[in-house]
């Protein structure tokens, strides 16, 4: 469809998504940990840009919670290695950010966007609803009123370890500089009478931030943020809440999180309330990060790569989830490669000025389908809108209410779990045994990538999520095949057709072997036996490979180790009807010709039998 073909509808679909993206894009950039702007500048550029290059139409980007959730888990690390200082650490995280940019880009200009759907749904399962677990827990603090940052007895505590790394990085700066400390400890000391009171506690405040954060840090501090408690506060986030919920049962034209926005800040402000307000957002137009290029250090990245391509792929599979229901609703097909593009475009650009990042925004994209919004022009006007916004009511969204937007993010927390998943718990197929215990193999993935995510880290998570899944559909895959198989039923040779002529007074010396579908690794085990299951009778063992259409490289050992400890036992061995693909890989590591001589590959069993007749004496 034309870029312009459907304006009327595509203005009235682009506006209406700008607005719902709104609070959300605020409550993101807040929870990221780079504050409200962040998430604003992410949203307008990734509308926009991801809109114009991507390969759906209808799509609305921008921050969503899986993106900002490991988003946050590598600022906060970021952060930590950068003396807790957020300006020292920006050019550092977008860095990384517009290198899953890139990334993205390359995963479509490679044309792996058709693979994504490859990922197993209980690793897509268990990680959306640790992303809900932890956006839950972890906004609890803020609906409450509670900072651990501003809880001078809580601060304290951390004054000691303040002092020894302040300490450490005074001997960091003498080692870089080529001063040798036991020789000129005047200096150390020196330097150690400049730190002064207001260092100490600002780097106390870093500690105790960095404690307090995540899972497990709310649980650790959750006692003193019960004693500490803003009335408030509470009362804020759950006026927030009720109204999210309550509005739509009254209409949905209207986005409830935005009537929740305004009214709940509307109250504050009105009546003058003593809250705590988001961080103030810059007025004008967002201006490029140049430290990005000018303080770029590639030591600085290497150990956020992996990172950044997991942020990139979580990007990839947001995308490309949320452009399948546009599809449905639209009748119509995304291309997956280009829409890779055109979100990596819109993250790089993105990260470039300031944002961080996003993906396709399932919510976001009905609302526009659902006002009108048939082409591109839909997501670059959201984007548009934004702006706007930005520029006029810059200075007015800075007196929101940090509790609104932590009620707002409580029930994105609660809508990003994947209910599904968690219904089909008990009747999903017990597989698998651990102890006592029966579970499913999908529930059992699905838990471990739920609980690592959330007590642990969610980048890790996915990645032994995928490898428990890849084993465990290796093991399903090699049963079934086996099962198929006469490869593991060695004592249980029976005759084929084309055997019931051979010589019976050679029985004794002559066993068969049959092998009838794949040698690979579910089948290697029982192979690896067939040394034992021949009669010490035997000196010749025929191995019909007829039906054995592929060998993999376990398979290919498996059949080395056999033909040496046949050779070793002095037992000779005959081939018949070879395939292609197992001989050439037979002839790749020499068993073709060294174990097994070309002249003792037949083409078929009445050849083979023909041999045996004029080779083989009949010794009993």
């Amino acid at each position: 469809m034309k870029l312009f073909s459907n304006i009327r509808g595509d203005a009235f679909g682009g506006i209406t998504a700008g607005i719902v993206a709104l609070p959300l894009a605020l409550a993101f950039g807040v929870s990221s940990g780079l504050g409200p702007s962040a998430g604003l500048y992410g949203a307008i550029f990734i509308s926009f840009f991801a809109a114009l290059f991507g390969g759906t139409n209808t799509q609305i980007s921008g921050p969503t919670a899986p993106m900002t959730a490991v988003s946050m888990v590598i600022i906060a690390g970021i952060i930590a290695a950068n003396d807790g200082d957020v300006e020292k650490a920006l050019p550092a995280i977008l860095t990384v950010f517009l290198l899953a940019g890139l990334m993205q880009i390359g995963l479509g200009a490679l044309g792996l966007g058709k693979y994504i759907r490859y990922i197993p749904y209980p690793v897509v399962s268990g990680f959306m609803t640790a992303i809900g677990v932890i956006i839950l827990i972890t906004q609890i603090l803020p609906a409450v009123g509670y900072y651990p940052k501003e809880d001078q007895e809580y601060v304290n505590k951390f004054k000691p370890k303040a002092e020894s790394v302040i300490l450490k990085n005074i001997l960091e700066e003498e080692a870089d500089e080529g001063i040798l400390v036991l020789e000129d400890f005047k200096e150390t000391i020196r330097r150690a009478e400049l730190v002064t009171e207001a260092d100490i506690l600002k780097e106390s405040k870093t500690l105790a931030a960095k404690e307090a954060s995540g899972v497990l840090g709310t649980f650790k501090v959750f006692g003193r943020a019960l004693k500490n408690i803003s009335l408030l506060e509470v009362l804020l986030a759950l006026g927030t809440i009720l109204i999210i919920y309550g509005f739509k049962r009254i209409t949905k034209a209207i986005p409830s999180t935005l009537v929740a926005l305004l009214v709940m800040s509307g109250i504050a402000v009105g009546f003058g309330l003593d809250y705590r307000p988001i961080e103030e957002i810059p007025s004008g137009f967002p201006m490029p990060n140049i430290e990005i290029i000018t303080q770029f250090k590639l030591s600085s990245i290497t150990p956020y790569i992996f990172t950044a391509l997991t942020l990139a792929l979580l990007g990839a599979i947001d995308s490309l989830l949320t452009s399948v229901v546009a599809d449905n609703m639209t009748k119509t097909k995304h291309k997956p490669n280009k829409e890779l593009v055109g979100q990596g475009i819109g993250n790089t650009i993105g990260a470039i000025f300031g944002g961080i990042p996003g993906a396709g925004a399932t919510i976001r994209t009905v609302v526009n389908i659902q006002s009108g919004g048939k082409t591109r022009l839909s997501g670059m006007i959201a984007g548009v809108m934004l702006l706007v916004i930005l520029l006029a009511l810059g200075p007015v969204a800075s007196k929101i209410p940090a509790a609104v937007l932590a009620g707002i993010l409580i029930t994105v927390g609660i809508g990003v779990m994947d209910y599904k998943g968690l219904k089909a718990i008990p009747v999903l197929p017990k597989d698998i045994k651990l102890g006592p215990l029966k579970l499913s193999s999908e529930v059992l993935i699905m838990l471990v990538v739920l609980t690592l995510s959330t007590f642990w880290n969610l980048v890790y998570a996915v990645g032994i999520g995928l490898v428990i899944a890849s084993l465990m559909f290796m093991k399903k895959l090699g049963d079934l095949t086996a099962q198929r198989s006469d490869v593991k039923k060695l004592g249980e040779e029976k005759a084929w057709a084309d055997e019931v002529d051979f010589p019976v007074k050679l029985k004794e010396e002559v066993f068969i072997k049959h092998i009838k579908g794949p040698l690979f690794f579910g089948s290697t085990s029982d192979f690896q036996s067939l040394a034992a299951q021949i009669p010490h009778t035997a000196s010749t063992v025929v191995i019909r490979l007829g039906r054995m259409q592929y060998m993999d490289q376990s398979g290919l050992y498996a059949m080395e180790d056999v033909l040496q400890e046949l050779r070793k036992n002095n037992v000779q061995v005959l081939f018949v009807d070879l395939l292609k693909q197992p001989k050439y890989m037979m002839e790749r590591i020499d068993i073709i010709p060294d174990l097994i001589p070309r002249e003792h590959i037949f083409k078929n069993f009445k050849e083979c039998t023909q041999w045996i007749k004029i080779n083989v004496k009949d010794k009993y």
